[in-house]
This record gives C-alpha cells, sequence and structure tokens, in this order.
C-alpha cells in the first residue's frame, strides 16, 4: 500500500472524530446563541461521549450491541473511502448498510418510541437516499467517473455545472444530519414530539458509539460538499462552513414535519431541481 494511502487513513480514523465532535460542539453553541441561551463548551460533546463511555453497560437485548458497533464502521469505512478517493457508489453501499443496521437495532427493542423512531428513520432513508443517488449519477455526467480521484481531475467546480444538484444535496444531507424541519426520527431539541426516537433503547458506552459514528457521517457529509468547489481549496472551505451554518440556521428557524409532508415535499422539490439540472447538463 501507498504511504499516501497509509496517511489517508490514519487521518480518516483519527482526525475525523476530532474535526466532528468540535463541529457538533460548534454546532451546539451556535444554536444556543441562536436561541439566546450562552450554551456549553465546545468541547462539551466530547465531555459528553467520556461521561458516557465511563457509565455502566445498560442492553435490551444483544442486537443493540452488534447494530451499533456495524454502524460505527460503517460511518468509519465512508470516511476512509473518502479519504482513499474511492468510488462514489461503493460508499453509497456502506452508507446505506450502516443506516439499515441502526433501524434494526432500533426495531429490536419493544419501546414504543424506538419502534416508532426506526419507522421514521426508514422513511427518511427511502426519501435522501434517491436523490443522494441523483447526485452522484449528475456527478458521472459532468466527469465522467464515479471514481473521486478522477472527479478531482475536472477542470471546473461542481457547483457551476451542478448548482442546482448542490440545493438537492442540500435536502438529503438535512436529513442525513437529521435536522429540523426533517428531524422526524431523533431530534436534540427538547420541543420536538420524539427526542431520541431511534436512539430511544441506547444507553452509556453504546450511545457513545452512535454518537461517534454520527461524528464521522458529519465529516462525510462536509467532504461531500467539498467536492462541489475542489478546484481552490480556501473557496471549498468557505463553501463547506458556509453550507453548514445554514444547515444551522434552517435547524433552528423550522419546525419538524409530519413524515407524509417531508416525503411529498423533498421528492417533488428533489426531482423537478434534478429534472432541470439534468437538461442543463445536456443543453450546455
Amino acid at each position: 500500500m501507498k504511504m499516501e494511502n497509509v496517511v489517508a487513513i490514519a487521518l480518516a480514523l483519527f482526525l475525523s472524530p476530532i474535526v466532528g465532535g468540535v463541529v457538533a460542539g460548534i454546532d451546539r453553541k451556535i444554536t444556543a446563541r441562536l436561541q439566546g441561551r450562552y450554551g456549553p463548551p465546545i468541547l462539551q460533546p466530547f465531555y459528553d461521549v467520556m461521561k458516557l463511555i465511563g457509565k455502566e453497560s445498560m442492553i435490551v437485548n444483544l442486537w443493540q450491541i452488534l447494530c451499533a458497533y456495524v454502524y460505527l464502521v460503517a460511518a468509519i469505512l465512508t470516511v476512509v473511502l473518502l479519504a482513499l478517493q474511492s468510488d462514489l457508489l461503493l460508499i453509497f453501499f456502506v452508507l446505506a448498510v450502516g443506516g439499515v443496521f441502526l433501524v434494526i437495532g432500533a426495531l429490536a427493542a419493544q419501546s414504543p418510541y424506538s419502534q416508532i423512531g426506526a419507522q421514521r428513520e426508514l422513511i427518511q432513508m427511502l426519501t435522501y437516499e434517491p436523490l443522494l443517488i441523483l447526485v452522484f449519477v449528475s456527478i458521472y455526467l459532468v466527469t465522467g467517473s464515479y471514481k473521486i480521484s478522477e472527479i478531482l481531475k475536472f477542470q471546473e467546480p461542481l457547483l457551476i455545472p451542478l448548482a442546482l444538484m448542490y440545493i438537492v444535496l442540500g435536502y438529503a444531507l438535512t436529513i442525513k444530519l437529521r435536522k429540523s424541519p426533517f428531524d422526524i426520527s431523533t431530534s436534540h431539541h427538547a420541543h420536538q414530539e420524539i427526542v431520541k426516537g431511534v436512539l430511544t433503547e441506547y444507553s452509556g458506552p453504546y450511545l457513545a458509539i452512535i454518537e461517534i459514528a454520527h461524528w464521522y457521517e458529519t465529516v462525510f457529509v462536509l467532504g461531500i460538499c467539498a467536492l462541489f468547489w475542489h478546484t481552490n481549496v480556501y473557496i471549498m472551505v468557505l463553501l463547506v462552513v458556509l453550507t453548514y451554518l445554514a444547515e444551522i440556521i434552517i435547524d433552528n428557524v423550522c419546525a419538524r414535519l409530519t413524515w407524509r409532508w417531508m416525503l411529498g415535499y423533498v421528492w417533488s422539490a428533489g426531482l423537478l431541481l434534478s429534472f432541470a439540472n439534468y437538461t442543463w447538463i445536456y443543453v450546455r
């Protein structure tokens, strides 16, 4: 294996949870300020995870342990494959497997909150996964490849020919990050109908594992956004920061939607924008 690949894997494994945890802390801080509160320290997510790891292990059944670990491994693999500039479709498959095991873990518990959360998580997956496929296909139509290493050789920022698909990606990422108004399966906001939903029956070290997996997912999401302006590092960072800030603002100004409204709105808007952008790709 090449040394650059070893370095990429090491950075993906060890730097990603640090970046993801810091982003989660900044997210909480900005959210608190938007709600008129001072907010916790930026490093609070790390303190929370350390506290969870130190708690006694309490589980409903063994499926929860398996599903928590598979969810974490899948999240790590998505970031590692992204760092190795692998195939977008392979990354999508790994991402989907992790999501399915999170749902299985919730369905394994008898809690009605966990069961409803799992059903809503499945609806969310059925909503954002077709949109992600449409985004990846549009990238293929422009660059001629699903491999990130080939996409990075494209001379033009992808945001220019795929501006509408970036909005479609925004819908998918808002759902994936479980931000309002699409946080129907689990939420950090206490005002929501089901606060933890799919995570209700997780506690202690296994809840810490899922939280760490979410940090990896956050880094993966930011990495996909970065692909849209790969030609300039400074603009890439600016695009990623602005996108995440937009996600935080949307999360705080939008009330949760019903699953029927979410499904109809996201699919109709997503398909319409995708059709318009696909047409533009063939016309230009």
